[in-house]
């Protein structure tokens, strides 16, 4: 009885903890687009505006919270709980620190993807229990994004555990960090009868073109800039979301920031060496490299337009999909034939390089051509080519 309440004890403190992160992403996004854009961000809830997210809550959760009529009122209020539960269940395995866990598991990031796949069918009986064209095109339009740039997600999971040896979170993180700071860990997994293979490098630097992969490929799943197709306000109006309010609506607005939270986490975990670091403790060290990859999402947000359904589908099946399968494929022969760590390094910075080009060539080039026509002959329509 006991163990039960300490777990539930954990949870609680655990959903407090992401409660407080998520209100932390907000006020930081916002203050971090505000520079980009030349303006302040908010300034007028506390001192630096940082009770603007309290605010914010609180509005949100006072509104009234409408059903449409013609709805599946079961559906309807089960769709948000089936986002938010599996963003929230993930977190019981993912380490902030070496023994700061709810708990591990030896195959944590198999659990871990499992459940982000959930939470597609959330967005999919939103979009249909609503009873909303718009709700349900979006909810279409979600399970096609997601189920395509899940595939790159895994494979990528599969190469990093091919080069770690294990799907444990902790021998991954150690196992790219020099032998003497990481010997506790690996004793301990030594110990349980755990296997792993010890790098000593930041997966970042072995395998960047897998960090590009996973950055991007994550950024989709959680449906952000610019993967933020499903519910594309100019487009579709809200798309699930769209007959959503109030609390109902607050959920989904939680999901998605702790998934962004999430996401930062395992890129951290998986290619920056996790919570190791000098000086400082640990856990301060997981916060550091985590809120750092929140800074590269809310950047990519701030400057890159949305895709196209059709640029995005194309992007996820003609790019990102061969080259996750060709990263697993340089991984497994760097693995079988032992060669040394800057072989793979070179291999992934040259495919990176290979697929920046195209990238240029299909979607840059044309618009640079286009704006060059324009100039030549201002006031008139460039020829047709």
């Amino acid at each position: 009885m006991s163990e039960v309440l300490l777990l539930a004890l954990a949870l609680l403190i655990m959903f407090t903890a992401l409660s407080v992160v998520v209100l932390s992403l907000v006020w930081i996004e916002r203050k971090f687009l505000g520079r980009l854009q030349r303006r302040l961000g908010p300034t007028r809830v506390g001192p630096f505006g940082l009770l603007q997210p309290v605010a914010d809550a609180i509005k949100l959760v006072t509104k009234e919270d409408l059903v449409p009529s013609q709805s599946d009122r079961l559906i309807f209020w089960i769709a948000p709980l089936l986002v938010l539960v599996p963003s929230f269940m993930v977190w019981v395995t993912i380490p902030a620190a070496r023994d700061l866990v709810v708990q591990n598991l030896d195959l944590g990031l198999f659990v871990i993807i499992a459940l982000l796949v959930v939470s597609i069918l959330g967005l999919l009986l939103a979009g249909w229990g609503s009873a909303n064209k718009y709700g349900a095109l979006g909810g279409l339009r979600a399970a096609a994004q997601l189920v395509s740039y899940e595939v790159p997600l895994i494979m990528v999971v599969v190469a990093v555990a091919v080069l770690a040896g294990s799907l444990d979170l902790r021998a991954v993180s150690a196992s790219q960090v020099p032998l003497d700071t990481a010997q506790d860990v690996l004793n301990e997994i030594n110990a349980a009868g755990g296997v792993f293979n010890h790098e000593g490098i930041p997966f970042a630097v072995l395998f960047p073109l897998g960090l590009v992969l996973f950055l991007l490929a994550g950024l989709a799943e959680v449906g952000r800039i610019p993967f933020d197709i499903y519910f594309a306000e100019s487009e579709i109006v809200g798309g699930p979301f769209v007959e959503y309010s109030g609390a109902h609506w607050s959920v989904f607005f939680l999901a998605e920031y702790m998934n962004t939270f999430l996401i930062a986490a395992l890129a951290s975990l998986l290619f920056l060496g996790g919570w190791y670091g000098p000086l400082l403790p640990e856990w301060v060290w997981f916060l550091i490299k985590t809120y750092f990859m929140v800074l590269v999402i809310f950047w990519i947000r701030g400057t890159f337009p949305r895709l196209r359904i059709d640029q995005l589908m194309s992007f996820g099946w003609k790019g990102m999909i061969p080259l996750s399968f060709a990263g697993v494929v340089m991984t497994s022969v760097y693995r079988f034939y032992d060669w040394p760590w800057w072989s793979m390094s070179l291999m992934s910075v040259a495919t990176l390089a290979v697929a920046g080009y195209w990238l240029y060539r299909q979607f840059t080039l044309p618009v640079i051509k286009l704006a060059r026509s324009y100039g030549r002959e201002p006031g008139r329509a460039p020829s047709a080519r």
